[in-house]
C-alpha cells in the first residue's frame, strides 16, 4: 500500500517520541521496543498481497522463532516492514536502533522492491526467467547481511500461509517464485521445517488437482492409519530402552510435495511411496544411531535398497542421518530416520542453527573481526552460509528444471559466470570479476594495499600472486611497507590482473610517477634559466601565473616535454626598453629592396636586406607560410605562421610583428632548410638504422637526432627526433610516408 509524504510525518511523530523514551527504557528487550515502535505505523495498513502489515509482521517473528532465531533477529522483521511507512526509513530506524539495523531494513526493502517488479513484469516467459535470475543473484549479494536471507525466507512463508488460511487465490507469479528461488534456498540452507512448508503450500496454489489427489489419499482411512503409526512409535521406543538404548523416538510430518515427486519421478503408485509411515529417531551421539540401526534391523525386515548413510556421507548442505526402511508385522513399509540432537536441529533449521544470532545480538554482522574465538565462530558460520549459497546457485545450473524450472526455460546458465565472492580473514565478503586474482583483491579493498602487495594466502596457503581465485575462499594480502606497482602486473599473457579497477590504479601509477619525472626535468630546465637571468628569487607560482599556468608544477611539465619554449620565459623575464630600438626604426623603413636576398632565403617586405634568423622552435621551410617578429637586437625572428610561440608574442607585441615571404635565389644552389621530424614507434634493435637509411635513401640529409626510450607492457616505445636538410618541406609528406612503412613505426610526423 502506498502512503503519501504527509501520512509518513504523521506517523513518524509518535515513532521519535518513542525512540526518546527508548533511552529511558533501556532494560526493554530488542523485540519489546520494536514491536512497540513498528505497532503504530503498521496498525490498518496493508501490503500489496492484501495481507494486515502488523499480522505479517507477527507472523514473520513467529517462523523465526520457531527456527531457534533470538529476540534481536525477530525484532528485525517489525523493522522491515515499519519501513515501508516511513519518510527516512533508514535515517528513523538508525537513531532508535542503531546502523546494523538500519542497513537491514535498507537491504531487505531493496530485495522486495526487485522481487516485486519480477513478479509484475508482463513479458514474455524468457524475460520472466532473466528477472527470476535477478532476484536469485539479488539474494546471494544480500548475503554480506546473512539476516537478509532468513528474513525474506520466513516473509514468503507467511505470505503463503496467509493465501491459503484466507482461501484466497494466490497469484501464479509469486507460487513460482516461491518453488523455484525459496525452495531451492531453503533446502541449500538445510531449513527443512521452511522448505517443505513452502514447497507444500505453492504446490496446492500451482497444481491444485494434483494436491487435492494426493491429500485424499493420505486422509483415506486417516484414523486407522495415525493409530497404526502411533502403535509402531510405541513399540519402537519400548523396544530400545528393553535394548539400553535411550532415544526419543517421533512420528515425521508427511511432505505432500514430496510424496507427489516421488510418484511422478519414479513412476509409483502411492502405496509403494514409503515414507508414507515414517518415524525419527533422536539419540545422544554418533554411535548410538548406528546402535540402533542394528537393533531396528534385528526386529523388524529392511526393504532392499532403502538404506542411506547421510552420517558418513552428508548431503551437499551438510544434513546427516541414517534412513531405512522397514516391513512392519503387518507387512507395511514403514521409514526410519537416526540422528542425533545435534543433527536434528541442523536437519530442520540448517545453517540458521549457527549462524549465532543470539550473542550477536543488535550487533549482527556488521562489525564482526576475527579478534576472538567467538567471532571467528560466527566468522565461520558466515563462510559456511555463503559456501551454500554458492552451492545453490552451482546446482541450479547443472540441474536447473529439476529445480522447478519450467521445460524450455532458462537453467540460469552463464547466471553469475561474471562474477566470484569471497572473505576477508575478518569474514566480509568481497564481489570481484570471474578469474580476479590476490592482486585484484588487494586493489578492491584499498588502492595503496593494492600497489603494496607482494604476496598472498588463499585459505591458507601460499599462492603465485596470478592465481584465480574461486568463489567461497579466503584470500589475506601480504604488503610491504612501501613500494609500488610492477609492469609485469599490465601484461595480460602473465595473468596478474582481471578487473578493470586494478589495470586502471596500475596504469595511473605508472602515469603519475612519469609525470614526476616530466616535471623534475622541467624544474631544473626553468631554475637553470632564472639563475642564468639573475632571477632566483623570482616566485615560481608567480612565474608560471604569468605565463598562463594554472601553477608551477603545470608549467614545468609542458617544458619537460618540450612542448613549451624557455624563449618564453626569457621574454617575459627581460624588461623592455624605455626607448625604441634600432630594430624598430628599420621598421619603419619605407625602402624597396633591389638587391640581393638576404641570408636565410627570406625577403623581409618593404625592407631591404634586414637581418633575419629562422626560429628554432618552429624551424619552417618553403613553402610554409611565415610571419616575423622583430627581436632586440637580433633582426627578424622568422617563424611559421600556425606556430603556438609565434601566436603568443604576436598576441603581446602585435606592433613587432612584421609581414615576410621567401625569396628567390637566382644563379646559387638551392637553399636548404632544417626541419624537425618526431617517429614514434615499438623500441627494438635495428630500428635507428632502418630510418636513417630510409632518409639516405630519399636523399635527405640527417644533421641530428635525439632518442628517448620508455619500457612498457609491450616491450617498450621509442621516441626519435631527427633535424633533416630539406630544400621544399612540401616534399617532406613523402618522405615521411617511407618512414612509416618502417616495421615498428607508428606515426612519423614534422614537429
Amino acid at each position: 500500500m502506498k502512503t503519501g509524504l504527509a501520512d509518513a510525518r504523521d506517523e513518524a511523530a509518535p515513532i521519535v517520541q518513542l525512540a526518546d523514551v527508548a533511552g529511558a527504557e533501556a532494560e526493554l528487550a530488542p523485540l519489546e521496543r520494536a514491536r512497540a515502535f513498528a505497532e503504530p505505523l503498521l496498525a490498518g495498513r496493508t501490503l500489496d498481497t492484501g495481507e494486515d502489515a502488523f499480522a505479517h509482521a507477527e507472523g514473520v517473528a513467529a517462523i523465526l522463532q520457531g527456527i531457534g532465531a533470538a529476540p534481536s533477529m525477530r525484532a528485525a522483521a517489525y523493522l522491515v516492514y515499519a519501513g515501508d511507512f516511513l519518510q527516512k526509513p533508514e535515517e528513523v530506524v538508525a537513531k532508535a536502533f542503531g546502523e546494523s539495523y538500519a542497513g537491514l531494513v535498507a537491504h531487505t526493502r531493496r530485495l522486495v522492491q526487485i522481487q516485486r517488479a519480477a513478479r509484475e513484469a508482463n513479458v514474455e516467459a524468457q524475460r520472466r526467467a532473466e528477472q527470476t535470475e535477478r532476484v536469485r543473484k539479488m539474494l546471494l549479494a544480500f548475503s554480506r547481511d546473512l539476516r537478509v536471507v532468513l528474513l525474506r525466507l520466513a516473509s514468503r512463508l507467511q505470505t503463503l500461509r496467509w493465501y491459503a488460511a484466507s482461501k484466497r487465490e494466490c497469484p501464479r507469479a509469486l507460487a513460482e517464485e516461491s518453488m523455484q528461488v525459496f525452495a531451492p534456498l531453503a533446502n541449500r540452507l538445510g531449513i527443512w521445517q521452511i522448505k517443505w512448508e513452502i514447497e507444500d503450500l505453492s504446490f496446492r496454489f500451482l497444481e491444485p488437482a494434483p494436491y487435492r489427489q494426493v491429500a485424499g489419499l493420505l486422509d483415506e482411512r486417516r484414523v486407522e492409519r495415525e493409530q497404526g503409526v502411533e502403535a509402531f512409535r510405541v513399540e519402537l521406543g519400548e523396544f530400545l530402552a528393553r535394548s539400553g538404548l535411550k532415544a526419543e523416538v517421533q512420528g515425521r510430518p508427511k511432505h505432500l510435495y514430496s510424496i507427489w515427486k516421488k510418484m511422478r519421478g519414479k513412476g509409483l503408485d502411492f502405496a509403494r511411496v514409503f515414507d508414507i509411515r515414517a518415524m525419527r529417531v533422536i539419540v545422544a551421539d554418533v554411535p548410538a544411531c548406528y546402535a540402533v540401526l542394528a537393533r531396528v534391523h534385528e526386529r523388524w525386515t529392511p526393504v532392499p535398497g532403502e538404506f542411506d548413510d547421510y552420517i558418513a556421507r552428508p548431503k551437499p548442505n551438510g544434513y546427516q542421518s541414517l534412513h531405512t526402511v522397514v516391513m512392519d508385522a503387518d507387512g507395511r513399509p514403514v521409514e526410519i530416520q537416526i540422528r542425533t540432537r545435534a543433527m536434528h536441529e541442523h536437519a530442520e533449521h540448517g545453517v540458521a542453527a549457527h549462524w549465532a544470532y543470539k550473542e550477536a545480538g543488535a550487533k549482527g554482522y556488521a562489525g564482526v573481526s576475527a579478534g576472538s574465538d567467538f567471532d571467528a565462530q560466527v566468522a565461520e558460520a558466515r563462510k559456511a552460509v555463503l559456501r551454500q549459497l554458492l552451492a545453490w546457485e552451482r546446482d541450479f545450473v547443472e540441474r536447473g528444471v529439476e529445480q522447478g524450472t519450467e521445460p524450455g526455460a532458462p537453467a540460469g546458465a552463464g547466471m553469475f559466470d561474471d562474477r566470484i565472492y569471497v572473505f576477508t580473514p575478518q569474514a566480509a565478503v568481497v564481489e570481484l570479476p570471474a578469474g580476479a586474482t590476490p592482486i585484484d583483491f588487494a586493489y578492491t579493498l584499498h588502492t595503496d594495499l593494492g600497489h603494496r602487495c607482494r604476496g598472498a594466502k588463499v585459505d591458507g596457503q601460499m599462492v603465485p600472486l596470478n592465481t584465480p581465485l574461486k568463489s567461497g575462499q579466503t584470500v589475506e594480502v601480504n604488503a610491504i611497507k612501501e613500494g609500488g606497482p610492477s609492469l609485469d602486473w599490465l601484461n595480460a599473457e602473465l595473468g596478474y590482473l582481471q578487473s578493470s579497477r586494478g589495470k586502471a590504479k596500475v596504469r595511473a601509477w605508472f602515469n603519475a610517477l612519469a609525470q614526476r619525472d616530466t616535471i623534475a626535468r622541467g624544474r631544473e630546465a626553468v631554475e637553470k634559466l632564472l639563475q642564468r637571468e639573475g632571477r632566483t628569487s623570482m616566485k615560481l607560482d608567480e612565474l608560471a601565473a604569468q605565463l598562463g599556468f594554472r601553477n608551477a608544477d603545470a608549467l614545468f611539465e609542458v617544458v619537460g616535454k618540450d612542448e613549451f619554449s624557455l624563449r618564453n620565459i626569457e621574454s617575459l623575464l627581460r624588461p623592455p626598453e624605455p626607448a625604441p630600438s634600432e630594430d624598430e626604426a628599420i621598421v619603419a623603413k619605407a625602402v624597396k629592396a633591389p638587391g640581393r636576398v638576404p641570408q636565410g632565403g627570406v625577403l623581409v617586405v618593404g625592407v631591404e636586406s634586414l637581418l633575419t634568423s629562422l626560429a628554432r622552435c618552429c624551424r619552417p621551410a618553403p613553402p610554409d607560410a611565415i610571419g616575423g617578429y622583430v627581436t632586440r637586437g637580433k633582426g627578424v625572428a622568422i617563424h611559421r605562421a600556425d606556430c603556438i610561440n609565434f601566436r603568443q608574442i604576436a598576441a603581446r607585441s602585435p606592433e613587432r610583428v612584421i609581414p615576410v615571404a621567401w625569396g628567390e635565389r637566382k644563379g646559387e644552389s638551392a637553399a636548404v632548410y632544417p626541419v624537425d621530424v618526431v617517429v614514434e614507434a615499438n623500441d627494438r634493435q635495428g630500428l635507428l638504422r632502418d630510418i636513417t637509411e630510409v632518409f639516405a635513401k630519399e636523399k635527405v640529409n640527417v644533421t641530428g637526432v635525439k632518442t628517448q626510450s620508455i619500457k612498457d607492457a609491450h616491450g617498450g616505445t621509442a621516441w626519435m627526433t631527427f633535424t633533416v636538410e630539406v630544400g621544399d618541406a612540401s616534399r617532406l609528406a613523402q618522405v615521411l610516408a617511407q618512414v612509416a612503412r618502417v616495421p615498428g613505426v607508428r606515426a612519423a610526423r614534422r614537429r
